[in-house]
């Protein structure tokens, strides 16, 4: 463990040309383009000051000088290791920690000779969200750093760059360090709530879906050409009993055909108990995205667990980029092309898919209406579904929205009515502006 180091003054900035490199001075801001995408006013300044090596302070006549620093950590199962850097991404402390009840205060006790500091830590929403939310608890700025910028900076790092969990938690403070596209962490809200009701119910239709497969299998070994249509639980309990054993190989399978139906027979009951739980939890929420045609609560909690925050979208289309419903552009001169993406959030564009499907197979929606105008313009099938999967993105976005400024109304209002926040709002509540007509039962 090393520990902090004296920050004498620092030169003033100064462009420098360089290749990317560890030891550029981090002033010059062109390195590191490949990282920016825009940010907070807050971390901005921070940033800004950090990479010119401005000092926050002192500490009275002779004492240190401190200044801003990023802590980076990789976290894992059973340690976490955290790497304090400078704006000039010199490495000040490095400290690691057994994860355990006390880990948190260690790092703090740790992290006390940096008083003006923030926190960056890799995966932040998965095996880091304990300790960010522990950090959070106790005040603290911490940055959620996904592992792909991570990762891009160790690829780009001038020199042999060794893969163990201090190179890996600098990587992470720098990725922090240089993009101002970072989101901070947020303490769990009912969104978080949503998001564990929803992973629930996508493990178990995982679940069953492998338990139809298993018994799809074994009854093809019993009976020629097993079940022909979808499965059910009353089907094959139906086929098993029509089923006479001639020996003790078919026996055995009929028992674990039984076995099968009985584990499948348990993830229903789970399953109906999930939608239950998923459909009182939108509810609280106050959400109006089931107000969509095809939307029911699966498919609410799935979208609101993931976005949580709809303001750190700049419009509708960055947010069809995260989802992926936004074609990508592989120009090339005067060859100008736009392709389906397979970037963003797959869970989001799955949950949009299903209710642009569902739109498609009633008759009466508006969104067989777009769907079918837009094969009368000689679009594919898959070609006006993806058109039809981006208006949905549209509209939930524009939900989205709605809630957000519901939920800042009232925030700054408590005692008002809910819904009457904006003009807006109302608006779109109106049979006429609907998207995409009334809510149907669905996922």
């Amino acid at each position: 463990m090393r520990g902090p180091g004296g920050l004498g003054s620092r030169p003033a900035c100064r462009l420098v040309v360089a290749w990317l490199s560890n030891d550029v001075l981090a002033c010059r801001g062109l390195a590191v383009a490949w990282l920016k995408r825009g940010a907070s006013a807050r971390q901005v300044f921070e940033i800004r000051r950090a990479r010119c090596g401005l000092h926050s302070g002192t500490g009275g006549k002779g004492g240190a000088v401190m200044a801003a620093v990023m802590i980076g950590v990789d976290p894992h199962k059973a340690s976490h290791t955290a790497v304090v850097i400078s704006g000039t991404e010199e490495t000040l402390g490095e400290f690691r920690v057994r994860a355990c009840a006390g880990q948190a205060e260690r790092l703090l006790a740790w992290a006390a000779a940096w008083p003006e500091r923030t926190w960056a830590v890799e995966g932040a929403g998965g095996m880091g969200h304990l300790l960010a939310q522990q950090l959070l608890a106790s005040g603290e700025r911490v940055l959620d750093v996904q592992p792909k910028l991570g990762a891009r900076v160790r690829l780009l790092a001038a020199g042999d760059v060794n893969k163990n969990d201090p190179n890996d938690a600098r990587s992470v403070a720098i990725a922090a360090l240089r993009s101002p596209s970072i989101r901070e962490a947020r303490p769990d809200d009912h969104a978080a709530v949503l998001k564990v009701w929803s992973k629930r119910h996508r493990d178990l239709g995982s679940t069953r879906t492998q338990l139809v497969c298993r018994l799809h299998a074994v009854l093809c070994e019993l009976v020629p050409g097993g079940v022909p249509k979808r499965i059910t639980t009353g089907l094959a309990a139906q086929l098993l009993g029509s089923i006479t054993p001639p020996d003790a190989v078919a026996a055995a399978r009929c028992e674990l055909a039984a076995a099968f139906l009985d584990d499948l027979r348990r993830i229903d009951a789970q399953l109906r108990g999930t939608k239950q739980k998923l459909a009182v939890a939108v509810r609280a929420s106050g959400t109006s995205l089931t107000g969509l045609f095809g939307v029911g609560p699966v498919i609410a909690a799935a979208i609101i667990g993931d976005v949580r925050d709809v303001s750190r979208f700049a419009g509708r289309d960055n947010f069809a980029a995260y989802n992926g419903t936004a074609p990508i552009e592989v120009s090339s001169g005067q060859r100008k092309v736009h392709r389906l993406s397979r970037r963003g959030n797959r869970r989001m564009n799955h949950a949009i898919h299903m209710a642009a499907v569902t739109q498609v197979s009633h008759r009466n929606s508006e969104g067989r209406a777009y769907f079918d105008k837009k094969l009368a313009e000689g679009k594919t099938h898959k070609e006006a579904l993806r058109a039809l999967k981006r208006q949905v993105s549209d509209a939930v976005f524009a939900r989205l929205q709605a809630d957000a400024r519901r939920a800042a109304a009232r925030a700054r209002d408590p005692g008002g009515q809910q819904g009457n926040d904006s003009a807006a709002s109302a608006a779109g509540l109106h049979p006429r502006n609907r998207l995409f007509g009334q809510a149907t039962p669905g996922p």
